[in-house]
């Protein structure tokens, strides 16, 4: 199981920490949020280190389709509705800078870049197509109604954002990774205060900058209450349909389709991390329905961090953690959700003010529907009667027979059959 994107790409190779160290910035992750904080602190000037437990890029980013559009679902109804036009006019604005920053960029890599229009749609809906429309008039930004489209399944209606981008993901990270000041293999097994404790060495920092995909450190911020983990699955297929541009569903389990090359990438299949879902069953049954003629090349699987308002945490990892921040929560839009993180942690560390900052804000109030769902999630699995229990925090694992993994439905933590762990929070073998 590997996506397109590592088929297709070397990246550069760092070495292990094995020594004590002391720097002003410690960034730990080194996913594309990771990466671009570190190169915007490296172009300023800052002293910093990235640390990665694997390999840059080995998480989410590789498993990303890479889609970078600040359209992200129906977002813009709910934040209008739930923190009014200035937010919403806020989260659309920092969006924008990100899709900009990345064109900029683009220019000079070669990285598979390519401006596409993104479409929202729903199968039958039609009304939250309009609800979403009409936010988006109201904060200033117009785009167009759609009731038809390439797809091979009828559509209620569709949201258009034009002149939206996909691009190779690790291309380009190959690209701004060159010359960074990373540690691969380097696994922070505890923080103490400021300091980064790892097998080989400690690292002292000023600041701490947490990019792990779901923050790691439970008695600060609440994070395993204010996200839970969502999986997805893709399969590229080739001979199937060139649909000129990126389609998803608004709805969660629904569908989403974009080209690369001659390939098309179908994604879906998603359910909560734990719990069960159509993976690639269920795509494999649509391409031979709508397909028929088409032959899969890759197939893989991405999970992503939820937040409770769909909006990601971006900034002070708690009201009781002065210099150590997150970046997390990116509701399946990691690309321009990393750029923004950047921005804003870049802007933090330097001590300048960024004018979009309290949108995302990490300490914003948790009171939210998918606050008590997590919370039950929680509290079922702590009470299930199971010898396969999750280290993070106790909760029973379920087995997943799609990827052969065991996996944790409160935190969204996985672990292969042998015990050792694959995704975080946990941060320590099942065995």
């Amino acid at each position: 199981m590997k996506s397109v994107w590592t088929d297709t790409v070397g990246l550069p190779k760092f070495p292990q920490l094995k020594k004590d160290i002391r720097t002003d910035v410690l960034i730990i992750g080194g996913g594309m949020a990771g990466l671009l904080t570190a190169y915007f602190l490296h172009k300023n000037g800052v002293k910093y280190v990235l640390v990665e437990k694997d390999r840059i890029c080995s998480g989410t980013t590789e498993n990303t389709t890479a889609k970078i559009t600040f359209q992200h679902s129906l977002i813009y109804q709910k934040i209008l509705k739930g923190y009014g036009t200035d937010a919403a006019q806020k989260y659309l604005s920092a969006n924008r800078l990100a899709f900009e920053k990345y064109a900029d960029l683009c220019k000079d890599i070669n990285c598979d870049y390519e401006i596409k229009d993104n479409f929202v749609y729903s199968v039958d809906d039609r009304k939250k197509i309009e609800n979403e429309i009409s936010a988006l008039n109201k904060i200033g930004y117009k785009v167009e109604f759609c009731t038809s489209s390439p797809l091979p399944i009828k559509i209620a209606g569709a949201v258009k954002f034009s002149g939206q981008a996909q691009f190779n993901p690790l291309k380009f990270a190959a690209k701004i990774s060159k010359g960074l000041n990373i540690y691969e293999n380097t696994f922070v097994r505890e923080m103490i205060g400021n300091t980064a404790v790892t097998k080989f060495g400690k690292i002292h920092a000023d600041k701490v900058i947490c990019a792990t995909h779901f923050p790691f450190i439970n008695k600060h911020g609440s994070y395993f209450l204010k996200l839970y983990q969502h999986r997805s699955y893709v399969v590229a297929l080739e001979n199937a349909q060139n649909v000129d541009g990126m389609y998803v569903d608004e709805n969660r389990s629904g569908l989403s389709f974009r080209n690369y090359g001659n390939l098309l990438l179908l994604g879906g299949g998603g359910h909560r991390t734990g719990k069960k879902g159509g993976n690639w069953g269920e795509l494999r049954l649509f391409a031979k329905k709508y397909y028929p003629t088409a032959k899969e090349k890759f197939f893989w699987a991405a999970q992503d961090c939820m937040s409770l308002d769909d909006i990601p945490y971006i900034g002070q990892y708690s009201k009781n953690t002065p210099n150590f921040y997150v970046a997390s929560g990116f509701n399946k839009w990691g690309m321009t959700g990393s750029m923004v993180s950047a921005m804003i942690l870049c802007d933090t560390v330097l001590g300048k003010p960024n004018e979009f900052a309290d949108v995302f804000n990490p300490s914003r109030s948790i009171l939210k529907p998918q606050l008590f769902i997590n919370g039950f999630e929680a509290t079922a699995n702590l009470l299930t009667i199971s010898k396969k229990r999750c280290p993070h925090l106790g909760c029973a694992l379920k087995w997943n027979e799609a990827e052969r993994s065991w996996d944790c439905p409160c935190h969204g933590s996985r672990f292969a059959e042998n015990g050792e762990v694959l995704n975080n929070p946990a941060n320590g073998d099942l065995f």
